[in-house]
């Protein structure tokens, strides 16, 4: 798959490469945000399914930060467990998507037949997909970002530091020890 790399206009809206590398949301926005529990969210952050970009857990008192491209696959793959894929089809959906950024990602719709998901950039692309009798559902990710954003500027976020390594507990207790 290439790669655009589209510079985001100044007066846009929602500027697309901010909220990746300038903001974060902790685990309980991102499971509210992309609909689902924190066990889920754990569950996939460990097993490489959907990992947090900003931010890992880095043992006792961290917290994961995730970033709005993050949150964005927490919403898609929600969506194709909510029809029946399998977790197996869905980690290889992911992969494919591993390498997109979020401007990529909206230009795709995901299209599959409970089996297999396709991945479609253009209307005909979908068309000649449902034609052959491969499509039962899609999802469109533009429609799905269009609604992520709405829904995530009314979230608190963080401001990733320049420093990942110095998070919220440890400042704390370096604090005290000054």
């Amino acid at each position: 798959m290439s790669t655009k790399n589209i510079e985001p206009q100044q007066d846009a809206l929602f500027d697309i490469n901010g909220p990746d590398e300038e903001v974060g949301y902790r685990v309980p926005i991102a499971c509210q945000v992309a609909g689902i529990t924190y066990r889920q969210l754990d569950y996939w952050a460990r097993t490489g399914l959907v990992q947090p970009t900003i931010r890992t857990a880095a043992g006792s008192g961290s917290q994961r930060l995730y970033s709005f491209r993050d949150i964005l696959v927490l919403k898609i793959v929600k969506g194709l467990l909510d029809t029946g894929i399998s977790l197996q089809n869905i980690r290889k959906a992911v992969e494919k998507l591993e390498n997109l950024g979020v401007d990529d990602l909206s230009g795709i719709t995901l299209v599959s037949d409970g089996t297999t998901v396709y991945e479609c950039r253009s209307p005909e692309e979908v068309i000649d997909l449902l034609n052959g009798g491969q499509g039962v559902f899609g999802i469109a990710v533009p429609g799905l970002m269009k609604e992520l954003t709405g829904t995530i500027t009314a979230f608190p976020s963080e401001k990733v530091s320049q420093d990942p390594a110095i998070d919220e507990l440890a400042e704390r207790r370096r604090r005290r020890m000054a």
